[in-house]
């Protein structure tokens, strides 16, 4: 499926791009859809964060992302990196004592905070200590009202100022002449459609995992399982890992690892976050799905031959279609995967038992009697137990199939 995300360049007093405001859209129209702030937030982060990564969309440059009052209560910023995006707070957040608290909290985890809109009040004056960028929408507050406002705000260390919504030459020039460090508008350029290729999620699965981690005593393994049946889910938890909002120290080699080193608060708040940006049910694609038989094929042959390499057998299967799905060639698609390298190599094509296994399952799938002969040979496996295993996968997968629909 096509997602979408609109991009916008914020210049310089030099007219250079520094940063970039990024946009939620839900198709190639270049407007804002009728959708919940939150909703909003979720699915940019979803569709594009735990896609290629706001890096991506921003050429390395930092990424600017509005957040409203119900992202804020749902801490949906903790799954974006801070050295790559600064939070926009919208003008719609109260600003009440409880707000200010939770923008505290993501000032301390060292997010670059800015002031989006800003109407003045002195209800404001804490939040200003925090942010670090305050923009004016030049429509809603002229330049020859907020003067006064500008020249205030200038003598507070640490605090730059952006000019939002420049539509002519003569706005920009008055705005430079006025102290502004930034600029933001149709005078420079409008918005940049983006649309990138991503998989569709399983909402049923979504709400089976929901339904377990709320229990007491969280079931890891059967989480896992679960993730392992919806391709889409398995890759967003993995890009999680490795999108550069926690550190990791050990390379993931399995769903299980990745569930265990996010931890029982973290896997709620992912699938709150999943839940949020997909209230819609969707069914898989026939590739994703063929990708599930794969994950379990593989396993099965690698219990057989090498049983220390399942886990991995099952992701290199699971993930053996990414790039058909995603329409972007592999080595794209796994540099941003937190894999050890000998599942790379597979993925890549680079001969080891990860690669012979993936060949032997790929040969059987397409009917190719003598690959199949010459890839059991590289892994020295007799053939007589793969129609017993590709009909356990079938089942497998179809099992699942009936129980979450």
């Amino acid at each position: 499926m096509k997602v979408f995300v609109a991009r916008q360049a914020i210049f310089n007093r030099k007219k250079h791009v520094v940063a970039y405001e990024l946009l939620f859209r839900d198709g190639m129209k270049n407007s804002f859809p009728n959708i919940a702030e939150n909703a909003a937030t979720a699915r940019l982060i979803m569709d594009n964060q735990l896609n290629l990564g706001t890096r991506y969309l921003t050429s390395g440059k930092k990424a600017l992302i509005n957040i409203g009052e119900e992202s804020l209560n749902q801490e949906l910023a903790q799954f974006l990196p801070t050295d790559d995006v600064i939070l926009e707070l919208l003008e719609t957040i109260p600003p009440t004592t409880e707000n200010y608290e939770k923008v505290r909290q993501l000032f301390h985890k060292n997010f670059r905070l800015a002031l989006d809109d800003f109407n003045y009040s002195k209800e404001w004056e804490p939040f200003l200590k925090l942010a670090r960028l305050v923009k004016f929408d030049l429509i809603q507050s002229p330049l020859k009202e907020i003067a006064p406002l500008v020249e205030e705000l200038k003598k507070r260390k640490n605090l730059q100022l952006l000019a939002e919504k420049v539509e002519t030459e003569e706005e920009f020039l008055l705005a430079k002449e006025m102290g502004f460090n930034f600029f933001q508008g149709y005078f420079f350029a409008k918005p940049t459609m983006i649309s990138q290729n991503d998989i569709e999620i399983n909402y049923a699965v979504v709400m089976l995992i929901y339904s377990e981690a709320l229990k007491p005593n969280m079931n890891i393994p059967r989480i896992a399982e679960l993730f392992a049946q919806d391709t889409a889910l398995a890759y967003k938890l993995l890009r999680l890992i490795n999108s550069g909002v926690f550190p990791i120290k050990n390379r993931i080699e399995s769903l299980k690892q990745a569930l265990v080193y996010l931890g029982h608060e973290r896997i709620i708040k992912f699938v709150n976050l999943i839940m949020t940006a997909h209230v819609a049910e969707q069914k898989p694609t026939e590739l994703t799905r063929l990708s599930i038989v794969r994950s379990r094929f593989c396993e099965l042959i690698s219990k057989q031959i090498a049983p220390s390499l399942a886990s991995m057998s099952f992701l290199t299967g699971l993930f053996s279609l990414l790039d058909a799905i995603l329409d972007k060639p592999m080595e794209v698609v796994v540099q941003r995967l937190p894999f050890p390298e000998v599942l790379h190599d597979a993925l890549l094509g680079e001969p080891n038992t990860l690669f012979y296994i993936l060949n032997i399952v790929r040969a059987y799938e397409s009917g190719s009697w003598w690959a199949m002969q010459e890839a059991c040979t590289m892994l020295n496996m007799s053939d007589e137990s793969l129609p017993e295993f590709h009909a356990q996968a079938v089942n497998w997968a179809d099992m699942y199939r009936e129980h979450v629909y």
